[in-house]
């Protein structure tokens, strides 16, 4: 339903607390709760790690603290997803919720997982709680909040972001294949931010082998790095690469075709790495729909692509690209075989043209960072 100002403004509060969980939760969405009595915030929270509280209880904890644990009877929670229902790590929300006595919930979205969707709201409903689920904006925020999350409960597929650099007369690379650095230091930075809020890190071989990246996530606050993942047609990953001599700094993953000899995987597995096989595509290399469903299976939510223009496209013409974040610098490359960064099947006329949601633009010292996503959250 539409929600009142006041609703809107407690809502509003308690989706910027989830973003405080940002790159910290996975497998878990973000969340945020704050709890009102008489129109104050008596407590809030959000959720801060997989295995802990969830917001809901952390917001009645802080409100308990604050010496407001008897007012909780016929407060109003505002919560931006679907109290959960079930027992996991921690106890179900919805039976907290209803112990304490709390009157009203305001829910920013339902939670699409298949053990919760709807049974947290008609659990407290049961138990004469006033449930109402926002509507339009908000509803539409607290979806996109959490992308990721949502795409693998309802499609079993990672939400995936093509990040890449490019000069402003969008090349990715030189004629020579020369690119480093298109983007500013500032730019690198929030690489290595969006690297430590990603649960997985993807590139092709060539990327491996023109680059010789780590791909770990460096001189930022982080809480785990990245899976490392490498698309490896024929595994012809050497020892000395980087990405081998760092993988104590965390998990890598190469895949193969199905076609590579047995005894080769096992003695790159001897390296310290992990080796999986998929089927390959109708070009021969690992079918990417295949590489995203083994990826999900691991609890990969969220993908950050930063393979070179050939692994980008092949994950495009699949649909499999959800995001898009491109760093413009004031530089231009020139040269008519300089490549662009999404070779892809084309549209005839530019009014077929695909068209970007919830844009942003932003400057990255002396970059331009725009992003936007391809569909509407689910």
């Amino acid at each position: 339903m539409a929600l009142n100002e006041v609703d809107r403004h407690f809502m509003e509060r308690a989706l910027a607390l989830a973003e405080r969980g940002r790159g910290l939760t996975s497998p878990n969405p973000v969340v945020g709760a704050v709890v009102v009595v008489d129109g104050r915030i008596v407590g809030e929270g959000y959720h801060a790690a997989a295995g802990q509280d969830h917001a809901e209880i952390v917001a009645m904890k802080a409100a308990t603290a604050a010496g407001f644990g008897q007012r909780l009877r016929g407060s109003t929670m505002y919560v931006t997803l679907e109290p959960c229902c079930h027992h996991g790590r921690t106890p179900p929300c919805a039976d907290a919720l209803i112990a304490a006595g709390v009157g009203r919930v305001v829910v920013g979205a339902d939670d699409p997982s298949e053990r919760v969707h709807g049974h947290g709201l008609k659990q407290l409903r049961s138990a004469g709680v006033v449930v109402e689920v926002a509507e339009g904006d908000l509803s539409y925020q607290a979806r996109r909040q959490n992308d990721p999350f949502r795409k693998h409960a309802t499609q079993g597929l990672p939400f995936v972001t093509y990040k890449y650099a490019m000069t402003m007369d969008g090349r990715v690379a030189t004629e020579s294949g020369d690119s480093k650095w298109i983007s500013g230091e500032a730019s690198r930075v929030r690489v290595h931010q969006l690297r430590a809020q990603s649960d997985a890190v993807l590139v092709g071989v060539g990327t491996l082998r023109k680059d010789d990246p780590r791909l770990t996530a460096r001189d930022v606050p982080l809480h785990r790095q990245p899976l490392r993942v490498v698309v490896d047609c024929r595994l012809e990953v050497q020892r000395r690469a980087a990405l081998i001599q760092s993988a104590s700094d965390g998990p890598v993953l190469l895949i193969c075709g199905e076609g590579v000899p047995q005894a080769r995987r096992t003695e790159v597995r001897g390296w310290g790495v992990q080796v999986e096989a998929v089927p390959p595509g109708p070009s021969g290399y690992p079918e990417p729909m295949a590489v995203a469903r083994l990826l999900a299976a691991r609890e990969v939510q969220s993908v950050l692509l930063e393979g070179g223009p050939r692994l980008a496209a092949a994950w495009w013409d699949v649909g499999l690209i959800d995001r898009l974040l491109a760093f413009i610098a004031p530089v231009v490359a020139g040269g008519a075989a300089s490549p662009g960064p999404l070779p892809s099947l084309g549209y005839a006329h530019m009014d077929a043209a695909l068209r970007l949601l919830d844009v942003r633009v932003e400057p990255s010292g002396s970059d331009v960072l725009m992003s936007g996503f391809v569909r509407e959250p689910v």
